[in-house]
């Protein structure tokens, strides 16, 4: 199996709060917090991917 290659996040800040996204395989993508990398990591379906992306950014 191809392993997933992370870059991150443009939304990351410089305060060290930072998310990876790996795209490099066609059916999955990967997520995880860059400061625990080895913490484990959330994957979707391409299309749950688009579907979060083109989610509303809701306030706390």
């Amino acid at each position: 199996m191809t392993e997933f290659e992370f870059m991150k996040s443009t939304y990351s800040t410089a305060g060290g709060e930072c998310v990876e996204v790996a795209l490099n395989i066609p059916d999955a993508v990967a997520i995880r917090d860059s400061k625990h990398p080895t913490a484990g990591t959330i994957r979707l379906t391409p299309t749950a991917w688009r579907t979060f992306l083109g989610s509303p950014v809701r306030p706390r």
